[in-house]
């Protein structure tokens, strides 16, 4: 079994690398950490077995990347009197949603990573729990309180149209007090 070129796997597999760096880190970090992961991706990329997972591999990658620029971040000083954001209609990351990143950076990082990596990157509960140095369960719990969290918190867009048989926090005596779709 033989391996596919490295350009293929960037095809493959970088718009999801790209996602999953832009939901940990932001969109403002994540191209220099999409660009850094694939670099170390190339040195690697003769040295790994042909039978290797290669999303999650990249994924791993990433990760470290993201970790990286993090503890960057962290020691570079902040820039002040910036513009304010405009929120995204298309998706793009010129064209971004601000409540949405802000949702996500508020959640405990091993929430927002479990988040990404899952409902993003598509990886298993298992190679989560292997990135972040975890069991499979404590994986599985911080996607889904990640997620409940972000259903709570990032906003609906006002012309989005609403389900008028879902419960909401104002109806008189539904049964779901959190206000969280899904199983109360």
């Amino acid at each position: 079994m033989s391996k596919p070129p490295f350009e293929q796997i960037v095809t493959d597999h970088g718009p999801m690398v790209l996602r999953v760096v832009r939901a940990v880190l932001g969109p403002h970090d994540a191209e220099d950490a999409w660009s850094e992961a694939f670099l170390a991706a190339l040195r690697a990329y003769p040295e790994l077995p042909a039978d290797a997972n290669v999303e999650a591999w990249l994924v791993t990658i990433a990760h470290r990347k993201a970790i990286d620029a993090t503890r960057s971040t962290a020691r570079r000083a902040v820039p002040v009197g910036e513009p304010p954001d405009v929120p995204s209609r298309t998706g793009r990351p010129e064209d971004w949603d601000p409540d949405l990143w802000r949702a996500l950076r508020e959640l405990p990082d091993r929430q927002r990573h479990a988040v990404a990596y899952h409902y993003l990157a598509g990886l298993p509960y298992q190679d989560i729990a292997a990135l972040t140095g975890g069991s499979t369960d404590a994986a599985r719990r911080a996607a889904a309180d990640g997620m409940r969290t972000l259903r709570r918190t990032y906003p609906r867009h006002p012309t989005e149209p609403t389900d008028p048989t879902e419960p909401t926090d104002t109806d008189p005596g539904h049964d779901n007090p959190t206000g969280v779709r899904g199983r109360p």
